[in-house]
Parts: structure tokens; sequence; C-alpha cells
């Protein structure tokens, strides 16, 4: 069964990664669309939602904003879902640079993504490179592939309205293993289920799923135009967002990792060193 769940992980990260290539290469022209704050719309509709309230980083609020042409159909979404029942939980929305920068090398998530990465290799620390592409495709070191980036992406949770369960997914929110893809056979069939029921009120309303993560979903950017065979240039690409002017702009160097070969090397050395 450690095999089996090894070689699902590997293929898993190779699938991720070929999907990564096809985001670097599709074609954006960023719309310049403002952002709208969610549990403002929320509030305004009435409808009943929550929100993480860690910090995402460090000192680093969770910044629950996403662009104006997307907030209307994630508000329909709650509503639809507290008429199911549930209540939708916002875990991540809009991520600045910095913030995403700092997310990679986060202590907590670069360790998981090494000690997977170890297991993977059977106790063995593989080549920088690997854990470099590793991280690109489970905390976009990348910025174009980044959605979150692109103030077109959420993470969500589901909880009952009727007594606060979280409705079960296999693991909860944030889980790094091969039972994170959304169609992982490693949870049982009414995790999957809940995953699929949620999947398909998000989908309705043309936020698609990421298949590595059963959390992340996005709308009308790059990874949502490849998912749906949506033609012609996404209009959401990463923006560097002014709150105080809701201004957006386009980044200039969207292929730029964020963080390099280089420090990646060093993250590695340190979480190597804080495993001891």
């Amino acid at each position: 069964m450690e095999d089996e769940r090894r070689v699902y992980w590997t293929e898993q990260m190779l699938q991720g990664y070929a999907f990564v290539e096809k985001l670097i290469a599709y074609e954006v022209r960023e719309c310049g669309e403002g952002f709208a704050s969610i549990p403002a719309a929320a509030e305004a509709a009435g409808v009943e939602m929550t929100f993480s309230d860690t910090k995402i980083v460090d000192d680093l609020e969770r910044v629950y904003f996403i662009r104006e042409g997307l907030v209307n159909d994630l508000i329909a979404i709650g509503q639809d879902m507290n008429e199911r029942g549930w209540v939708l939980k916002i875990e991540e929305g809009y991520r600045s640079k910095g913030m995403q920068t700092k997310l990679v090398r986060k202590p907590a998530v670069f360790d998981a993504i090494l000690k997977k990465c170890i297991w993977e290799n059977k106790g063995q620390v593989p080549p920088t490179k690997e854990v470099f592409q590793r991280a690109i495709v489970l905390v976009a070191n990348i910025p174009k592939i980044g959605t979150h980036m692109s103030g077109s992406a959420v993470d969500v949770s589901v909880f009952l309205r009727d007594g606060g369960e979280e409705v079960w997914r296999g693991n909860s929110y944030l889980e790094m293993s091969e039972r994170t893809p959304m169609r992982s056979p490693f949870i049982d069939e009414v995790d999957l289920k809940n995953r699929l029921e949620i999947t398909a009120m998000m989908e309705a309303r043309g936020f698609m799923h990421f298949p590595q993560e059963f959390w992340h979903f996005n709308k009308g950017d790059a990874g949502a135009h490849l998912l749906t065979g949506e033609p012609g240039a996404a209009k959401y690409g990463p923006v560097h967002w002014d709150p105080k002017t809701n201004e957006v702009k386009a980044y200039e160097d969207p292929l730029s990792p964020l963080n390099s070969l280089e420090v990646i090397e060093r993250e590695v050395a340190a979480a190597v060193e804080r495993a001891k």
C-alpha cells in the first residue's frame, strides 16, 4: 500500500507540473478589473459565510477580496450552500507577491513539501530541482500560475449550518499528501461524495477545481480556461493591487520564480536542520 501511495503521489505531481507548463504558455490579457470584499458582499446579500481568522504567514493577515466580476457568483455559491444546509468558509482569497513569496518559504509549508519529497524518494533528500518543481505545483512559486495572485481564486471549506461540524472531505484544509488530489483513491467513498458535491456547486457558478487540490477553485484565469476548454485569452493574471485606490497593475515578470533555485536550496538545508 505504501508503494501504491508513493506511485500515485508521484504521478499526481508530474500531472500537476504538466498542467503548470500549459498555464505558463497560455495567453493572458489582464483586464485591469478591481477587487471587491467577499465579507462585505456576503453581509449585504444576507448570506451566511465564514472566514479563516489565522495569519497566512508571519504577521500577514489573509485578504478576503476577489475580482469584482467574480464576487456575485461566489456569493451565489454561498447562498446555494445555505439552502443546502451548509456554510461556505473562505480559507484564502487574494495574495500579494510578498505574501506568496513568504508562503513558499513558511517553515510549516516548506517542511511539509520537503518531507513529502523525501518520502517520495524512499528516505533520501532529493535534488533541489525536484523540490523546486514540487514547490511550483504545490504553492505556486511562479506568479503566472498563482491564481490567488490574480484575485481569481479561493480556497474553501464547508460546514453544517446546524451543529457547525465540517462537511468532511477526507482531510481538513490544508492537507498535503496523496489524499490531497480531488479524486484520490485513498479517501472513503463518503468523503469523495462530499468533495464532488461541493465541487459541483462551485463549478455550477464557473469556479473550476484544481485537480491536485480538493479545496482550490478559480475562475476567469488561464487555469479555468484550460480546465473548461474556453477559447481566447484569459482576462485575469497576477496583479499588484492597491487596496486604497482599488487599482491593479499587471506583473512585469509573471514567469520569474518568486523564490529562485538558490533560495530553495538554502530552504532545503534549513528544513533538514529543523528536522534533526
